[in-house]
């Protein structure tokens, strides 16, 4: 099996907005540098990845480190499409989609995503059960699976799964369930805000 994970990455001046409320830009964009850069390092750190590329903006101070494929026009959906066709042609069995912001995420919850029997797809969903934070696909039988991030993503990749007539295993853990939307969320990210402060 040849795993490749996709992390998608915003733009700095758009990462984290509904956070503004407690946080300035530069906290933000250091908070989101942060996570994106632990979401990096359990990618690669996990047993059985071949390679991790990023979607979207890549921060200045990672720019060295990773490898950024180039955006389509159409919003996250089609970047994710894009890099699974991308991926194929390196010769991906199979495709990983991984949120950026998940500040407690390890290698193990990584490994979790990848030990999957060759036909099986996986997801991840959020704290509320409702969004999607990570997502599992193999390659070649989920070509056709239509990518539907944004609110209620995960009945709609649920949906998906079933349409593409993959076993879909829901995987729970709070490294992968835990990402950083709302103010009452970052709690979460506290041992990480630390770090990077101190």
């Amino acid at each position: 099996m040849t795993c490749w994970i996709v992390i998608p990455a915003k733009a700095p001046p758009e990462a984290k907005g509904r956070l503004a409320s407690v946080m300035s830009q530069t906290e933000r964009n250091a908070l989101a540098a942060a996570m994106l850069e632990t979401a990096i390092t359990a990618a690669r750190s996990a047993d059985g990845v071949a390679g991790v590329v990023l979607v979207g903006t890549l921060p200045l101070e990672l720019t060295a480190i990773i490898e950024l494929l180039p955006e389509p026009e159409g919003g996250l959906n089609a970047a994710l499409t894009f890099a699974r066709a991308e991926l194929a042609k390196r010769g991906a069995t199979r495709v990983i989609s991984l949120a950026g912001d998940l500040p407690l995420i390890t290698s193990a919850d990584v490994e979790m995503l990848i030990a999957l029997p060759s036909g099986e797809a996986a997801i991840a969903p959020d704290r509320h059960g409702t969004g999607t934070n990570a997502l599992s696909l193999p390659v070649p039988a989920a070509l056709d699976f239509a990518y539907g991030y944004g609110v209620g993503s995960c009945a709609r990749h649920k949906a998906e799964a079933a349409r593409n007539g993959l076993t879909l295993r829901e995987i729970v853990t709070p490294g992968l369930a835990r990402d950083i939307d709302e103010p009452a969320d970052l709690a979460d990210a506290q041992g990480l805000l630390s770090r990077h402060q101190g």
